[in-house]
């Protein structure tokens, strides 16, 4: 009987489904809350020197107080075309520049704007668990066809779909964590 390198495969599942957790908390960075995070304009792109250029690229974004950001602007030329993304942005947010010092001052959430971000949250929460699982999927499949090809025995395979079961069941609680954390900040007034 071929061995079959079950580690291997633990170790592919387990990199995929960290993989889903990571992604879920960029998205996640990217949720306004009541407070000021830089993490809010890092996915805004600002038309620059003929492409589309990250906000981070073109200025600085620091959090002075907690319901303020900045963008030090490094291009003077750029700060009316940093103003303007923030603006067309679906933040909300109305940026006023002082030189080449964008401020952004953060709003207080309105209690609808609070119940749509945490759907839009959920939604997020729930992509990641579908990811989770498609890993899972095709590690059984993988695991079938090992079974089917003789690599491994009936008792191995019912084993081996236990531990990436298991895995999955760890990856989705922690999905489930983290999007019960983020739902409790936004709805924090």
């Amino acid at each position: 009987m071929a061995e079959f390198n079950i580690q291997s495969m633990k170790d592919d599942v387990t990199r995929r489904m960290d993989g889903a957790v990571d992604v879920l908390h960029r998205e996640f960075g990217g949720l306004r809350t009541g407070r000021a995070s830089t993490s809010l304009l890092e996915p805004i792109n600002v038309p620059a020197y003929g492409s589309d250029m990250p906000m981070n690229q073109v200025g600085t974004i620091s959090v002075p107080e907690p319901r303020m950001l900045t963008v030090q602007v490094w291009d003077k030329g750029l700060v009316s075309a940093v103003e303007k993304a923030i603006r067309e942005s679906a933040l909300g947010l109305n940026p006023a520049s002082d030189g080449q010092l964008v401020r952004v001052p953060i709003p207080a959430l309105t209690e609808e704007r609070r119940t749509e971000l945490t759907k839009v949250a959920g939604k997020y929460a729930e992509d990641a668990r579908v990811a989770v699982r498609n890993v899972r999927r095709h590690a059984m499949d993988e695991l079938k066809n090992a079974e089917k090809a003789g690599e491994i025995s009936e008792d191995a395979f019912h084993e081996y779909a236990d531990e990436v079961q298991k895995l999955t069941d760890d990856h989705v609680a922690k999905i489930d964590g983290i999007s019960a954390a983020k739902e409790a900040e936004i709805m924090q007034v």
